[in-house]
């Protein structure tokens, strides 16, 4: 039988997609898995990967499938001979015996997003960082550095901005802000029966307890709620949007975007609607003179690499927007 098929995985830490397709871009089969943790061990991240494979091969023929292209955050740097061993044992365990490519998250989200091999990556989610591409590798990176040391502008960033501003209500050093009682909410924690020091005292201790009861990344998930804030007029959540933005792009001019070259944007915070979502989309759109694109299937964009890599050409436009649903 000839080899006709393709497989794209995009394994990231709260999911783990998989897509298998054919060369005119036809996808014929999708599965879905829990995170892919880089730190985990090799044998927990193959029955992970095997999860997603298992459900997208489950109406095809293995022997169909000619390549495979998985990407993830830990295949760089010294995460990559773990991913890879891993991407190696679940591709046998699931019976494909054509080869197995291991790629990072940032070229599969910058393939969702176009077929170009040329331009830039800018990708907020809990994280942030900027790439740019040539000859579709990355040339130049600039954060994503991790919530602690970086990643400006991202839900993580936002979130832990506004429970500062919190605080600094709460304590008289900020301003009053409508992000108080939201964030007492989303914490579980009781809002100040009144507006005397001792009860903005008790606020206060509790918002810090449960603020760093919880992990950083999940400090992102207050993120969307900022925006909405922002949106209503509350002029500190407003502030804390409008900083973010102005890292994201900064962030990006920072790694000298190609003239004409497309800007594909990734994660949370740039894919839904919010004020750092236009504000970034309108500095792009004032500063370079086009409209970014969206990375929005990442198991697809690595199906895409899978095709390219195939048949050792660029993918065709009507082959990229029939994979990716990429404008």
């Amino acid at each position: 039988m000839s080899r006709t098929l393709v497989v794209g995985v995009d394994a990231g830490g709260t999911s783990t997609r998989c897509v298998v397709a054919a060369l005119d871009g036809t996808v014929v089969g999708r599965g879905r898995a829990g995170g892919a943790n880089k730190n985990s061990s090799g044998g927990r991240l193959a029955e992970t990967l095997g999860a997603a494979l298992g459900p997208a091969l489950s109406t095809v023929d293995a022997d169909a499938v000619a390549l495979g292209v998985l990407g993830a955050a830990g295949a760089a740097g010294r995460g990559g001979p773990v991913f890879r061993a891993a991407a190696t044992e679940a591709w046998a365990r699931a019976g494909l015996g054509g080869e197995v490519v291991t790629v990072t998250d940032l070229e599969v989200a910058f393939a969702a997003g176009t077929a170009a091999p040329a331009g830039t990556l800018l990708i907020a989610g809990t994280g942030a960082v900027a790439v740019r591409f040539a000859g579709g590798v990355p040339v130049h990176r600039a954060d994503g550095y991790g919530w602690l040391l970086g990643d400006e502008g991202s839900a993580v960033w936002i979130g832990v901005h506004a429970l500062r501003a919190v605080l600094a209500a709460l304590d008289g050093r900020g301003e009053p802000s409508a992000l108080v009682e939201p964030a007492c909410a989303w914490l579980g924690v009781a809002p100040p029966a009144d507006w005397s020091r001792a009860a903005r005292e008790e606020c206060a201790q509790g918002v810090l307890a449960e603020g760093f009861a919880r992990q950083p990344a999940e400090l992102g998930q207050f993120a969307r709620e900022v925006s909405a804030i922002a949106d209503g007029g509350d002029e500190v959540a407003e502030r804390i949007c409008h900083a973010a933005a102005d890292r994201l792009l900064n962030t990006l001019s920072t790694v000298e975007p190609p003239p004409g070259a497309p800007v594909v944007l990734g994660g949370s915070v740039l894919l839904s609607p919010g004020p750092v979502a236009r504000e970034v989309r309108e500095g792009i759109s004032a500063g370079l003179g086009i409209e970014p694109r969206e990375a929005v299937d990442g198991a697809a964009g690595a199906a895409a690499l899978a095709i390219a890599r195939l048949t050792g050409e660029p993918v065709p436009a009507d082959v990229h927007k029939r994979l990716t649903g990429s404008g």
